[in-house]
């Protein structure tokens, strides 16, 4: 019953035309039927499964000329430490100062993007997942319905014909999906933070980064991975009540305006240093999802290897430095 609901949410949603569909609207629907008392559930196997997929789908950016071009941009590389480092803060200061959340919930909640790897490493800890989630996911939701209008206005036009799409072939997946479940297993095994999904895409990430295998899962496999993604996180507001929901709302869109606030800021020195357009700058720098801001690079006629590098390098590095920052910060568990 949970998933179906999700899926009608997110076909609502995507019928609608409205941004990030198959996520958001699986999510609304199944969090406004949790609050209304439906009983959703959403089993561990399944939530693992997903983290597996995601994983795949989200190394499969991690492309030989991206990686060559990372050199190209050192300046703006060194802004985007900054500008994460700066966007995190100013949340924090919202959400923990401003709205009184813990400071376990607020660290979760200011982390920007990496959305999927966030819930992870928050569901390793026993977070406040509902608090963490609706931030995290306002955050992702307004970034993909403001965007598209703040670079047009300021890089051109949009234009759909850049859109492509890399695809593997059957032979390619059947040996790549296996190697990369072996390397979630591994992670799970040595206890690595969100095991499940840095498994997959590390070793997604290290087979497309060759240049010698493309691991790239058909459509039809991740986004039902999305929805499945937006059923567990609305299935988790179970534990609020409806104020409770709208309260945890308006705190989250605060931090949202703190956070995107610092990241225009992050984009306009990037714009000026390094010379390159405001627009592009801040799809580089803004705290959505690789695959959406990559997309929107396409679309708007923008150069998605500058997007894609310096999003690969802030998921990478947060992938990478998250589970030690975390335990400096929280502590160990």
């Amino acid at each position: 019953m949970t998933l179906l609901i999700a899926g009608v949410g997110a076909a609502v949603f995507q019928l609608l035309k409205l941004p990030a569909a198959w996520l958001s609207g699986a999510m609304v629907f199944v969090a406004m039927s949790t609050l209304a008392g439906v009983p959703t559930v959403f089993p561990n196997r399944i939530r693992d499964a997903m983290f597996v997929v995601i994983g795949v789908s989200m190394g499969a950016g991690v492309r030989p000329d991206v990686i060559e071009r990372v050199g190209e941009w050192p300046v703006s590389m060194i802004l985007l430490i900054v500008v994460v480092v700066s966007v995190t803060l100013a949340g924090y200061a919202v959400l923990h100062f401003g709205a009184k959340w813990s400071r376990e919930t607020a660290y979760f909640g200011a982390i920007p993007g990496a959305l999927s790897y966030v819930i992870a490493l928050a569901t390793d800890r026993g977070a406040d997942l509902p608090r963490i989630a609706s931030s995290q996911s306002l955050r992702l939701f307004v970034l993909v319905a403001i965007l598209p209008f703040a670079v047009v206005s300021t890089s051109g036009s949009l234009e759909e014909e850049g859109i492509r799409f890399v695809s593997s072939s059957l032979f390619e997946i059947a040996i790549g999906l296996p190697l990369c479940l072996a390397a979630s297993l591994a992670a799970v095994r040595f206890k690595v933070p969100g095991g499940w999904m840095t498994g997959s895409f590390f070793m997604s990430a290290g087979l497309n980064a060759s240049g010698l295998w493309t691991l790239a899962l058909p459509q039809m496999v991740v986004l039902p991975c999305f929805v499945m993604m937006g059923a567990m996180i609305g299935s988790r507001f179970g534990e609020m009540t409806f104020r409770q929901f709208v309260s945890v709302l308006g705190a989250s869109m605060a931090a949202f305006c703190a956070a995107f606030l610092t990241s225009m800021i992050g984009a306009l020195l990037a714009s000026s240093l390094v010379g390159i357009p405001f627009g592009q700058a801040l799809l580089a720098y803004a705290p959505g999802g690789l695959e959406v801001m990559t997309m929107l690079a396409f679309m708007l006629d923008l150069d998605p290897a500058f997007v894609a590098a310096h999003q690969i390098a802030r998921f990478t590095g947060m992938v990478l430095l998250l589970p030690l920052i975390t335990g400096l910060v929280l502590g160990r568990r």
